[in-house]
């Protein structure tokens, strides 16, 4: 038996290939990384642009909440505060907004005279980060976004194809619905829906 401790050529272990100093320094100091990175700022640059311009833009005036309650089909209770809406044109579709605060306990009575026995309004349990921006943002009426939420955020989506809720027989288009207790006592209701792009809202002046 050969115990023998020797290796052969193949047994060593290889050596690795170092690129020569002169060429390392050669890239060091090029001016291809440098104008490579430029670019990819100018890139970082036009897409952040092209990006606040898609959230500033295409609001149409005139999207009243009275307005945005018709056009979706949500009777917004009497005793509703803060009320807010948008009305978003997009190239394949436009996005209406509506906003409105209750007492907590009016906000519950709300949702379940809207959201059916069956479906349960769930938690926020995978919450979008704190600069999310989707392309029709409630940040347009001054309101974080409520994918953005977690404490006291409930949210559902509903179709009025078979809705026969009392509320939910007004609904005209399927909405995505968020309530968040923001205090005690108080909730806002938050509301978005997708509208075929035929919709025109009335006139900036019209206070309707």
């Amino acid at each position: 038996m050969d115990n023998s401790s020797e290796t052969t050529a193949e047994d060593r272990p290889k050596r690795r290939r170092h690129l020569p100093i002169p060429f390392v320094l050669l890239l060091a100091f090029s001016p291809v990384p440098a104008a490579f990175g430029a670019v990819v700022w100018m890139a970082e640059e036009v897409s952040s642009a092209l990006t606040d311009k898609e959230m500033t833009c295409c609001w149409e005036d005139g999207a009243t909440p009275a307005w945005m309650s018709e056009r979706i089909g949500i009777r917004i209770p009497e005793t509703a505060s803060d009320r807010r809406a948008g009305y978003k044109v997009g190239e394949r579709y436009d996005t209406g907004l509506l906003s409105f605060v209750l007492r907590s306990d009016e906000a519950a009575a709300y949702t379940g005279r809207l959201v059916p026995p069956g479906i349960r309004m769930s938690g926020n349990l995978h919450p979008e980060a704190q600069g999310y921006r989707p392309a029709a943002a409630f940040g347009h009426l001054g309101l974080r976004e409520p994918e953005t939420l977690v404490q006291g955020l409930r949210r559902t989506s509903l179709c009025p194809d078979g809705l026969e809720t009392p509320e939910g027989q007004y609904l005209q288009r399927c909405i995505d619905l968020f309530t968040h207790e923001f205090k005690p006592g108080a909730t806002r209701i938050y509301i978005r829906s997708t509208i075929e792009p035929s919709v025109t809202p009335p006139p900036s002046s019209d206070s309707s």
